[in-house]
Formats: C-alpha cells, sequence, structure tokens
C-alpha cells in the first residue's frame, strides 16, 4: 500500500541545502504580502536592469525550472530519473504576441519531442495554443459557428498549420503530446482543435492528448460524450485530467459579464467529478489514456488503488501521474518508488522569460489551501530525521 509519509523516499533526490532552500522558499510563498512585495520588486529590477538573474536562478528557478534550455534541463531529467521519475520539459514562456515568436515556440516544442525520441526518461511532450496563437483569435473562434474576417481565417488556418506540425512530428516520433486546457472562452476552440488532432494522430494508440479541467461542473459530461465519440469515429481518446488553473479569473469574468459561473459551486464537487473522471478512464482503458495530474494525494491514492483492482501493470504506459518540479515530491517519489509511472512538469526558458510561470506558482501556493502548509511540515519533518541520524 503506497504512503506519502516517507519523506526519506519523497526527498531523496534534495540534498540538505536543497531542503534548506525550498523551507526558505515556502515560508516566503505562504505570506501573500511577501509574494505581491517580490513581484513587484523583480519586475521593477528588471526594467531597471539590475543584476538579480543569479538571485533568480539560484532560489525559485532553481526549485521550479530544470534550465534555462533543454540541454541545461537534462542534467535535471537524469537526476529524477535515477530515482524512476521521468520528465515532460515544458517550454514556459508566456505572452508572446507576433507570428515569429509563435513560428520559434513551435520549433522549440518540436525539439522537445525529438528529444524525447532519443531520451527514455522523457515519455511526453506539451504545449499551450496560446503559445502559438493570439489569445483574442481563440476567443473569437470560440463559438464554431462564428464568421471570422478573412484575416482572422488566414491566422486560424496558420494555428491548425502549426497544431499539426506538432502533433504530426509526436507522431512520427510516438511521443505523446499534452495539448494544456485554459479559459472557458477559448477552450471551446481547443477541443475541438485536440480531437481534430486524435481523429487523425491516434488510430493506433493516444498520441494527442486533450486536457480535462475537473474544476468546471461540464467536464464529466465532456469527457463521456468524448469517449462515446472516440469510440464512434474509432481513435484512442487521450486525456490529461487536472482541477484547474483559472478559478478566480473565470468566476470574475462570469459575474462581469453577466452569465453563469462555469465553476464548480465548491471544491467538494471538483474532487468528486475529478475523482469520477479517474473511475471513468479505468473503465475505458481499451480506448482511453490517461495522465493524472494532480498534487491531491486523495486523488492520487485512488487512482494506484484503482490500477491494483483493474489488474493492470502498475507500470502500464496508458496510466500516468504527474506533478510540478519542486512540488509534491512525496507523492511523486514514493509512487515511482512503488512501482507506477510518474512524470515531473519541468518547466525550462530563459530566467526572464519564464518570470510570468514563476510568479503564477508562487500566487498558486499562496492561495491554495494547505499546499503550503503541508509541503513545509513535510519538508521540516525530513530536515529533522535527518539530525537525528547524525545526533
Amino acid at each position: 500500500m503506497t504512503s506519502f509519509e516517507n519523506t526519506e523516499i519523497a526527498f531523496i533526490s534534495k540534498s540538505d541545502g536543497d531542503l534548506r532552500r525550498a523551507h526558505w522558499l515556502f515560508k516566503m510563498v505562504s505570506r501573500p504580502s511577501s509574494v505581491r512585495l517580490g513581484k513587484s520588486a523583480t519586475r521593477v529590477a528588471f526594467l531597471m536592469g539590475l543584476p538579480i538573474k543569479g538571485i533568480i536562478k539560484q532560489t525559485i528557478f532553481r526549485q521550479f525550472c530544470g534550465g534555462e534550455s533543454i540541454q541545461e534541463s537534462i542534467a535535471t531529467a537524469n537526476r529524477l530519473a535515477k530515482f524512476k521519475v521521468r520528465t515532460i520539459l515544458d517550454y514556459s514562456i508566456e505572452g508572446k504576441t507576433d507570428e515569429e515568436d509563435f513560428d520559434s515556440t513551435v520549433r522549440e516544442i518540436v525539439a522537445t519531442i525529438e528529444e524525447a525520441k532519443n531520451n527514455p526518461n522523457i515519455p511526453f511532450a506539451v504545449f499551450k495554443v496560446t503559445g502559438i496563437c493570439r489569445f483574442d483569435l481563440l476567443a473569437a473562434a470560440n463559438d464554431e459557428h462564428a464568421q471570422l474576417n478573412d484575416s482572422d481565417q488566414r491566422d486560424f488556418d496558420q494555428l491548425i498549420a502549426r497544431v499539426d506540425t506538432i502533433c504530426n512530428a509526436a507522431h512520427t516520433a510516438d511521443i505523446p503530446v499534452f495539448i494544456d486546457a485554459e479559459e472557458s472562452w477559448i477552450q471551446d476552440t481547443i477541443d475541438r482543435i485536440a480531437t481534430r488532432m486524435m481523429e487523425r494522430y491516434n488510430l493506433r494508440r493516444a498520441i494527442v492528448y486533450n486536457t480535462l479541467q475537473m474544476y468546471r461542473h461540464d467536464r464529466l459530461d465532456f469527457f463521456k460524450k468524448e469517449i462515446v465519440r472516440a469510440r464512434e469515429k474509432k481513435y484512442f481518446l487521450g486525456v490529461k485530467i487536472v482541477r484547474g488553473a483559472y478559478m478566480e479569473k473565470e468566476r470574475d469574468r462570469a459575474k462581469e459579464k453577466g452569465y453563469p459561473s462555469p465553476i464548480q459551486p465548491d471544491k467538494v464537487s471538483s474532487d468528486k467529478d475529478f475523482n469520477l473522471a479517474l473511475d471513468l478512464a479505468m473503465h475505458h482503458l481499451n480506448i482511453v489514456a490517461i495522465c493524472c495530474g494532480s498534487h491531491n494525494e486523495e486523488s492520487s491514492l485512488l487512482l494506484a488503488n484503482l490500477i491494483q483492482r483493474h489488474k493492470i501493470p502498475l507500470n502500464d504506459e496508458r496510466v500516468y501521474f504527474a506533478q510540478l518540479l519542486g512540488m509534491s515530491d512525496h507523492i511523486s517519489f514514493n509512487l515511482a518508488n512503488d512501482g507506477y509511472n510518474v512524470a515531473k512538469y519541468v518547466p525550462y526558458g530563459p530566467v526572464k522569460e519564464v518570470m510570468p510561470y514563476l510568479i503564477r506558482r508562487a500566487e498558486e501556493n499562496t492561495s491554495v489551501a494547505g499546499q503550503t502548509g503541508r509541503e513545509l511540515a513535510l519538508i521540516t519533518k525530513e530536515r529533522k530525521r535527518r539530525r537525528n541520524l547524525t545526533n
């Protein structure tokens, strides 16, 4: 029976110095005022050209990112692999708006696929559609019956070509690729694109995965309908199941524009649908492949138990667990130690370019009830265990 209380296994890859740094970081992000101050100070420092890159790289960047490039991140992947934890290279550049940047991002994603093809420690690639297309275009196309003007239609056709370039590279390399979920007012566009790519490339197994954010009250029904569609169209359905990352923004926009919120009424409802989605997937493994992207101990244990209940190998490639680098090591390393498939999302990119990602990580750790406290308690427990060994 898997336990997430074993901190020796959880932090086996961490030195005493790593644990001290992690303890300090999580103490900092536990204070909303510290996060707000750090966000403002970092922005000002970069604007003024102050030499803060080294400080950032040795602290928050080192905790949550693999490196500034694919090659730098391979050292992180190799370290994780020693403990049976694999890597998903996540090019975490945000906020780009021009076509040249979009094409550059496509090339970078394809490069992660090429690296994965030759590296058994990298089982998946991943990308966000907003990384290769204007947000406003995705919003304009969210209603599939909307008529785009000629310019937008050309740009939308270019988006489809970019996504196809990535998915075709994944298919050729036989490396599955996750298409991340985003805000509800662009997600219908993303869903249609993901389904189109699955129909094209998932004929032998799940290569293209869509992402379901279960804090939306409609996603469980959507998942059920996608299973029916996949059976009818005779393709494999790949899904990454997550709770979601845009809750406050979703609620605020719904209130501002006067439409019903797409978000579940409470956390209990989100947790219930998340766990039902895991159970549903396991009952349709002959056509579904899943990645459980969660830092929730209950859901992770549920899936581990479902794997055993359905009598499939613990390392069946159709079922993966995933957590973010620098977080929930007690889940990742204990599951991997017990023989389950586990991968860490390993964000990478130039320090200045990934600052929006790092700031969002800090803000999410501040806002998620219990997350930071749990991380701190586990780190403290392991530091105490190590001190007792030397006394």
